[in-house]
């Protein structure tokens, strides 16, 4: 039985919990949020302590679940490490570089697993595309969101981009040789939406838009490579490959098109989407990381790179809008 506290018990926190209760193996112990307001709710509805310090609930568990804002995430993750717990924490993994590498450093000396909760991992659109051959060469992403005040304590870049930033990642197995941003800040104090352009050295070209100020949701990621077209929808769970057809592709739609160079014959697939909780997906995967001595599936490392990209993001953003008021 893994033993594990939560802390912060917000709109996320409360999502998590409701996973964890209910999960096989686990016993939640506590939780710490410093909110009487959120610690309210959740008295109503389980029989859940409320720990009065977060050193206190960190000595009383073997895990951690750490959903609380994210400048809070580097001193929570010190504090468990150096006393022996495992670590779950929602992306961004810290607020700054340092911090991460910190954290990456404490991780690697320390016998413990820390996963980091980059959640579109899991999720069934992408994990539909598993096994089949990602080789892009040019990727166009767009993440659109409402406004919300929830999430304003960090960047678009950190809220909402780090998302796709880390799925890119994931996907080019190459390293970045440039990044070009440019963003605006509209309703908070940090860009609430920008356009980043991220070139890398296999000649990969990755363009991604985030905005938490759209009228409508979007949260798509189109891939662009020799043989094929892949599309992932992350909000409404689905994927699609159109390709140039092949002896495996028998029994799939397919569409004859006129070319310059003849007559070529497309086959359109979509994979079987199998209707899965994202949430608790990673967070099973955290709990078996630990009981079955397994790899984590979002390494500490992984989340020092997504860190790492997105606030190099934000360096060229500050830098284009101080050129911008310097020549006014």
């Amino acid at each position: 039985m893994l033993k594990i506290g939560i802390f912060g018990v917000g709109h996320l926190g409360k999502i998590h919990l409701s996973q964890l209760v209910t999960m096989k193996d686990v016993e939640v112990v506590g939780f710490f949020d410093p909110s009487d307001a959120n610690a309210a709710s959740i008295a109503d509805l389980y029989n859940i302590p409320r720990f009065k310090s977060a050193e206190e609930l960190i000595l009383a568990v073997d895990a951690i679940d750490i959903v609380a804002p994210t400048t809070l995430h580097f001193n929570l993750c010190e504090m468990a490490i150096r006393n022996g717990k495992h670590i779950f924490v929602e992306k961004p993994m810290t607020n700054t570089i340092d911090e991460a590498k910190t954290l990456v450093k404490l991780v690697e000396e320390a016998n413990i697993k820390f996963q980091v909760g980059h959640v579109e991992r899991f999720n069934p659109a992408f994990l539909s595309l598993k096994g089949y051959d990602l080789n892009p060469m040019f990727i166009e992403v767009h993440r659109l969101a409402e406004f919300n005040p929830r999430g304003t304590d960090v960047s678009v870049i950190l809220d909402l981009m780090i998302h796709d930033i880390d799925i890119v990642l994931s996907i080019v197995k190459s390293s970045i040789s440039r990044i070009s941003a440019s963003g605006v800040a509209v309703m908070s104090d940090t860009p609430d939406i920008a356009n980043v352009r991220i070139e890398f050295h296999n000649g990969c070209v990755a363009n991604l838009t985030s905005s938490r100020i759209s009228l409508k949701k979007m949260r798509k990621m189109r891939l662009f490579q020799k043989d094929a077209y892949i599309g992932i929808d992350f909000l409404d769970k689905k994927s699609e490959i159109i390709k140039l057809k092949s002896p495996a592709d028998e029994g799939k739609f397919t569409l004859d098109i006129e070319t310059n160079s003849g007559k070529k014959t497309i086959a359109i697939d979509n994979p079987e989407i199998k209707q899965t909780n994202a949430i608790r997906m990673e967070l099973e995967m955290f709990r078996d990381s630990i009981l079955q001595n397994k790899p984590v599936a979002v390494t500490a490392v992984d989340g020092l790179m997504a860190v790492d990209v997105a606030h190099q993001i934000l360096h060229k953003i500050n830098k284009t809008l101080a050129e911008e008021q310097a020549t006014k």
